[in-house]
């Protein structure tokens, strides 16, 4: 991470899986803080409560939710767990203590595309950033253009409920495009990776668990860092040429 940063990455985020089960995740939080970077990570905020001392120590300012539905069943049922209440009431936690919240909401046609309303109404009351995802191709996970909600068809549903939407000014290297319904105090967005990507201002480089990079979710290709790191050698030139 220091040879990242060093070489001028200015935000690091962990993802999974699911971080906060890593048994010596305080430490790697603690040890990533003092670097000069923004820290954040994704989480299904299950564990959010036990970590939340340790997210105020390391400075951090948002974290990222996944949350596909507002239905306690229907949650309970996505994740084969029944942690719905501890979530949200996580997710009250999170803005409690004025930690930036992102929503990630995958959807799916005939599984969770009739609550884009209830999750941009969410908004109303709640200071988060709700962000719908197009449904991606990975391999093993049945992907059908099919069940894929675009970007134009969230659009249409928001506009046709809320006549008084405004598109919110996109940032260098976005991957969210994001609105707003007038005096709501949250906001909603779309991730539109399928319909409308946006790899031209893409900078975002992966680290695998293994100690491989991935320039891209979509690549099949990888650089393996470890070896070389193993090996005592300098894995510049490998980050360089990734």
């Amino acid at each position: 991470a220091s040879t990242f940063v060093k070489m001028g990455v200015k935000k690091i985020r962990l993802t999974g899986g699911e971080p906060l089960i890593k048994k010596d995740i305080v430490n790697i939080l603690t040890q990533l803080s003092q670097l000069p970077i923004e820290l954040t990570l994704t989480t299904n905020a299950v564990l959010v409560d036990k970590h939340i001392d340790t997210f105020k120590n390391v400075g951090m300012k948002s974290l990222n939710v996944s949350l596909d539905s507002l239905k306690a069943e229907r949650m309970n049922a996505i994740s084969r767990r029944e942690y719905f209440a501890r979530i949200i009431a996580n997710i009250d936690l999170l803005i409690e203590s004025e930690i930036d919240v992102k929503l990630n909401v995958v959807l799916m046609k005939g599984v969770n595309d009739d609550e884009i309303l209830d999750f941009i109404e969410y908004t109303k009351f709640n200071k988060v950033d709700v962000r719908f995802i197009e449904f991606m191709p990975f391999s093993g996970n049945e992907w059908d253009r099919s069940k894929m909600v675009s970007l134009q068809e969230i659009l249409d549903v928001a506009n046709e409920q809320f006549p008084s939407i405004q598109k919110l000014e996109e940032k260098p290297n976005f991957t969210s495009r994001n609105y707003r319904v007038d005096g709501y105090v949250g906001t909603f967005g779309v991730i539109s990776t399928v319909s409308n990507p946006f790899c031209d201002s893409c900078n975002r480089i992966r680290l695998t668990a293994d100690g491989k990079v991935k320039n891209c979710l979509f690549s099949a290709e990888e650089s393996d860092l470890l070896t070389q790191l193993r090996n005592g050698d300098d894995i510049r030139p490998v980050i360089r040429a990734a």
